[in-house]
């Protein structure tokens, strides 16, 4: 028996003595690995450690996290206002830590964007340095922070769009299953908010670029185009059983009317007589706050009661229609002066806009006395599972000192990003020397050697990355600037804008590097010919 015991023994203690030094050299190999890759990435470790430091100094700050008037539509229900998968979110986390842990998670939401922002430039050949500076407006924006550290759905969107653009661009020419998987995760994304459904458009757009011939683009776009309206078709056949409706939300009659009535010109528009009340002066717009007031305000000219035989909505559509036919610049020109407002070097409010005090850290916690009180917010909370909203003073302080002295991109950089993107896009459109070929070059005499231009494969790559993004970026901001400006709806721009511009910056020094040595090579040749 004891031979039996000390044979069965003895591998025991073989794998003991071999498994003993092996697990400290592991971990020492483990934190060697690590420290290189912290050395190799130095830059993009500290904006990374100093975005971590934020997002913790907000969950400390405002606990268990922000509560928007919104957010009551996520936590309890939007009976199919708006989209839900928002709301998924949230009944996963709220069961297990409350609204606490889903702030948490937003906020790694933002450092998961960031690395894989980073470690996409990186793959595509862009500087650390360059990569680093374009992951650091989601690490270090307090506008991204105060919306991570809310219950609102805009973080998740971000996060998802991001994701289905990395994995777009995550090769130089994507396969079909890189296609699948990003059109289907920027699919997913208009489950949290509908305006996603506008990222078909470069979607499509990129898949037809990433082949060449007819048939294989015509299948390529079809595959992007089928993957995406999976989850979005799926959701609306689903909200027929639940909400009783086809769509992906039921945002109420004419949610147009904001944008078309603070642009009409009421004195020279033409107009039933019972429709002529729904058009605003512009004192009683500014009255009222400007277009949102006018979609939301119980003071607004559209709560008016619909005439005899006619429902509001039908109303509404028919003023907003009659605007949009004869002042269609108007129209325009409004949505126009609110876009431009992201470029600007200070984020400065305006009455006729939501208040941007709305997105900014306070040193107190934020209500809305009309209908979301500290008690209705509490009231929220604890049905989350979450304690009584509260508010560390001085470290509020400290974040809305950071964020109102500097701490938020400045508008010249993503106007800067914007022009990059866009020239880097344009760049796939032309064609460019051939090294040591340029016209006319003469070989001896009564000969020359025709010019011979070319587009690469890596220059038009590049070109559809740029379009991608910021055709992307440019849909996303401005269909939502359509309806109406939010700052909160600016959000895509900290990710997107960036990420194009720097595309765009490479996409160009590629160009202009091969154009100098273009000519190089050809100044060379020339001097040969000449000597000869």
């Amino acid at each position: 028996m004891a031979t039996i015991e000390r044979t069965a023994s003895a591998p025991d203690a073989v794998r003991k003595h071999s498994s003993g030094p092996t697990g400290p050299r592991r971990t020492g190999a483990a934190l060697r690995t690590a420290r290189a890759i912290v050395r190799a990435h130095w830059l993009f470790a500290v904006i990374l450690a100093a975005g971590l430091g934020l997002r913790v100094l907000s969950e400390l700050a405002y606990r268990p996290a922000l509560l928007y008037i919104d957010s009551a539509k996520y936590l309890v229900g939007s009976a199919g206002s708006e989209p839900a998968g928002y709301r998924l979110l949230l009944r996963l986390l709220d069961p297990v830590g409350g609204l606490g842990l889903v702030a948490a998670v937003q906020h790694g939401f933002g450092l998961a964007t960031a690395t894989g922002l980073y470690a996409l430039l990186i793959r595509r050949g862009v500087p650390r340095w360059g990569a680093a500076l374009t992951a650091a407006p989601v690490l270090l924006d307090a506008y991204q922070l105060q919306l991570e550290q809310t219950i609102m759905p805009d973080v998740l969107f971000e996060t998802m769009v991001a994701a289905g653009l990395i994995l777009l661009l995550w090769r130089g020419r994507p396969g079909a299953r890189l296609i699948a998987a990003g059109a289907l995760v920027l699919g997913l994304a208009t489950t949290v908010r509908e305006i996603g459904a506008v990222l078909i458009a470069p979607t499509l757009i990129f898949a037809l670029l990433t082949l060449s011939g007819r048939w294989r683009r015509a299948r390529r776009a079809a595959l992007a185009g089928a993957c995406f309206a999976l989850p979005v078709v799926a959701y609306m056949v689903a909200a027929i059983a639940v909400y009783g409706h086809f769509g992906l939300a039921s945002n109420g009659p004419a949610p147009e009317y904001g944008r078309v009535a603070a642009a009409a010109d009421c004195a020279t528009l033409t107009l039933p007589a019972d429709e002529r009340a729904l058009c605003p002066s512009p004192a009683q717009t500014l009255a009222l706050g400007g277009v949102d007031g006018l979609l939301h305000n119980p003071a607004s000219p559209d709560q008016a009661p619909a005439p005899a035989g006619l429902s509001r909505e039908q109303v509404l559509t028919s003023f907003s229609l009659a605007v949009l036919r004869q002042q269609p610049l108007r129209v325009a020109a409004s949505i126009a002066r609110d876009s431009v407002r992201l470029f600007a070097l200070t984020r400065d409010g305006s009455p006729v806009i939501t208040s941007i005090s709305r997105w900014q850290f306070q040193t107190f916690y934020p209500t809305y006395p009309r209908s979301y009180s500290i008690a209705v917010f509490t009231q929220l909370a604890r049905q989350a599972g979450s304690g009584a909203p509260a508010v560390d003073r001085p470290l509020a302080t400290l974040l809305r000192d950071y964020q109102l002295h500097g701490g938020y991109t400045p508008g010249p950089l993503y106007a800067a990003a914007l022009a990059a993107g866009l020239l880097g896009a344009l760049s796939g459109l032309t064609r460019r020397r051939k090294p040591g070929r340029q016209t006319p070059v003469r070989d001896g005499p009564g000969r020359e050697t025709p010019s011979r231009w070319t587009r690469t494969p890596a220059d038009a790559e590049r070109a559809a990355a740029c379009l991608l993004v910021t055709l992307s970026a440019v849909v996303l901001l401005l269909s939502s600037d359509a309806f109406e400006f939010s700052w909160r709806y600016q959000l895509p721009a900290v990710v997107l804008l960036p990420l194009a511009g720097t595309l765009g910056a490479t996409a160009l020094a590629a160009r202009f590097t091969a154009a100098r040595t273009a000519s190089d090579g050809t100044s060379q040749r020339t001097r040969s010919v000449s000597a000869a």
